[in-house]
């Protein structure tokens, strides 16, 4: 047992040794021997609050607490006889077992109240993915024929130089019950590569074949004191941008970078470095520019952002488990624009995001 510690209640707390090798004790540890007790017994009676109110009396100093072997040697102490100390121990650690296993399931259920919304929450938005959240409707326009409106806008927009051009040129399509991708000339079955089966009407698409998919700056621009706020991942928390923390940027230097990345009412920012992910639906008017993050922009009446929001908010776990980098983590521009998104009708769209809302808002009454 020890002799010396911080503070009396915890002075002269002792173990019981039950092996049978040599063992060498310091000045300030004491040992009891050739008791003829049960030891295991000895060490719980020297925990229990009658020992412990005794060794405080006894114990002596503030910074250093110390009490001597004598000492403890002279407290009176019931000795029942060793059968019955044995079988005392034994209920004590049937006792304890059974506390340690209630304290495993308490702490596991705080857990899982902890935990609970935010896996509620994904499950949704999984159901909903999936084409589970809400019933399909045979009337809807199918999703190939959205996705073909906006192929069709993406060509203008590139023709009139108002986006770039895809360096990767694709198209995902339907046939024999198996999803292909065309790769140029070559067509590839891309069953293996799809996460989860969707409803027949809807179509698996890549977000930077459906989206105009940007990024902000990687520079670093000279801050200022006043002038244009710079928005990194710091800046981005549940689906807000907090304007209070940002750094600031001169008015050209923000042009330059708007030139290549200007948010405007309806465009999803996403966290590219470090704290992947947090996406935004930004619905304000406000100037500002970004660094460090990926830009989703609505090419064409055929998908909307609120769904894109969700889907997105669902695979930024996904996206950071399959980041690069060390010290700080990235997902690269190419890595986002070739993510499978699945694409369900318009209509359904809609549905699902109504469907969204309502379950989160009940949950927020749980």
């Amino acid at each position: 047992m020890t002799l010396t510690g911080e503070n009396k209640p915890d002075i002269a707390k002792a173990v019981a040794y039950l092996g049978v090798g040599e063992v060498a004790a310091g000045g300030d540890l004491a040992f009891w021997t050739a008791h003829g007790m049960n030891p295991l017994f000895l060490s719980y009676l020297l925990a229990s609050p009658y020992m412990i109110g005794q060794k405080v009396e006894m114990a002596t100093g503030n910074i250093i607490v110390h009490i001597s072997g004598e000492k403890i040697g002279a407290i009176l102490i019931p000795v029942p006889p060793l059968n019955e100390q044995n079988r005392i121990v034994q209920k004590i650690q049937e006792t304890e077992s059974k506390l340690n296993e209630y304290n495993n399931k308490e702490n596991e259920l705080k857990r899982l109240q902890t935990t609970f919304p935010d896996r509620l929450k994904r499950s949704i938005l999984q159901q909903a993915v999936q084409g589970k959240l809400v019933s399909q409707d045979p009337t809807d326009e199918p999703a190939e024929a959205l996705l073909e409106r906006i192929r069709a806008e993406k060509q203008r927009l590139i023709k009139d130089g108002k986006i770039k051009k895809d360096k990767h040129k694709s198209i995902i399509f339907r046939r024999d019950n198996s999803h292909y991708e065309k790769r140029g000339s070559e067509e590839v079955c891309i069953d293996d590569e799809l996460p989860f089966g969707i409803p027949e009407n809807w179509c698996w698409s890549k977000l930077g074949l459906c989206l105009d998919v940007r990024d902000g700056t990687h520079a670093t621009p000279k801050y200022v004191t006043e002038g244009i706020p710079l928005i990194t991942s710091k800046n981005l928390c549940n689906g807000e941008i907090n304007f209070s923390t940002a750094k600031c940027i001169s008015k050209e230097d923000h042009i330059a970078i708007s030139q290549r990345s200007q948010v405007d009412a309806g465009d999803i920012m996403y966290a590219m470095i470090g704290s992947i992910g947090n996406p935004v639906l930004y619905n304000g008017n406000a100037e500002f520019s970004i660094k460090n993050m990926a830009l989703f922009k609505k090419v064409a009446n055929g998908l909307d952002m609120e769904y894109v929001y969700w889907f997105l908010y669902l695979s930024q776990d996904t996206m950071k488990k399959f980041a690069s980098g060390g010290v700080q983590s990235f997902v690269s521009l190419g890595y986002l624009r070739n993510y499978w998104i699945p694409v369900p009708p318009i209509q359904e769209q809609l549905r699902i995001v109504i469907a969204i809302k309502k379950l989160l808002s009940k949950m927020s009454t749980l």
